[in-house]
């Protein structure tokens, strides 16, 4: 969806989704720290108005702002600066409306204020680079809603056409297609077994998401996404239980040692 604007100089997109379960489990989800690592990336939040937030996206990436609406359990926001060099403070709103069969109405919006559509690009990035997560916190919600979580992200860059780029990234997990229904048994950063939920295919991004299943029971979500010239490996691992953090350290080193010989393979 392009970005709206008025005659102010307020510039937005928003989207809406629904996920499953109640206001109070989706608002531990997408307004706690430990809810975020479930299902988007590891995060603290200070849970008032005026509270610090933080994201820690990539190893050295970390976005950082204000808590600017609370309101449990149906409306948080927060003002992020640094998003993106020289880039104006962008805020994010998000409301949780209950529907009828146990599931919630979620809207987010990201606005920001600017007189020319510099950061039109980056904005529409946002929109197109939540599907993914949205899926994960599905999986989360589903299956295992309130556990304990540990949380990655992990890329690196590739050459190459993005088909071929994509191609490397399923001969890495040991497969050459990817369907939805699938199930997969994988010997890569760690082994596991579990269900190909989603595939993505677009001009913008290619990715598959996987319900893992046994003792170390999750999500992984593997990618790629270009970058301008530049073709970009992702992958963001979640874990869920008590054993979750010290299997999130364990593989973690292990799958960025993957990554980077897909890279170069």
């Amino acid at each position: 969806m392009p970005t709206k604007f008025d005659a102010s100089g307020k510039r937005w997109v928003e989207m809406e989704f629904l996920v499953p379960g109640t206001p109070d489990e989706v608002w531990q989800a997408m307004a706690t720290g430990p809810g975020n690592t479930a299902w988007f990336t590891r995060a603290e939040i200070e849970e008032e108005i005026g509270g610090r937030i933080t994201f820690h996206f990539m190893p050295g990436a970390t976005s950082g702002g204000t808590v600017t609406q609370w309101e449990p359990p149906h409306r948080f926001g927060y003002v992020e600066t640094g998003w993106a060099e020289n880039a104006p403070p962008i805020a994010t709103e998000i409301s949780i409306v209950a529907r009828s069969g146990d599931e919630c109405l979620v809207r987010m919006v990201h606005s920001l204020f600017s007189s020319t559509a510099d950061w039109d690009d980056q904005m529409e990035g946002f929109e197109s680079g939540w599907p993914g997560f949205i899926e994960v916190l599905r999986l989360y919600l589903t299956r295992h809603a309130g556990e304990t979580a540990a949380s990655f992200q992990l890329s690196v860059d590739a050459k190459g056409e993005d088909l071929v780029v994509w191609r490397k990234l399923l001969a890495g997990l040991g497969h050459e297609t990817a369907d939805a229904g699938e199930n997969w048994t994988v010997d890569a950063g760690e082994a596991f077994f579990g269900e190909v939920v989603r595939v993505r295919q677009d001009e913008k991004q290619r990715y598959l998401l996987m319900r893992i299943d046994g003792e170390a029971p999750g999500v992984g979500l593997f990618g790629i996404y270009r970058m301008g010239e530049t073709v970009r490996l992702s992958l963001c691992r979640f874990f869920y239980g008590a054993d979750a953090a010290a299997a999130a350290s364990a593989s973690e080193p292990k799958w960025q040692a993957w990554l980077e010989a897909v890279a170069k393979s």
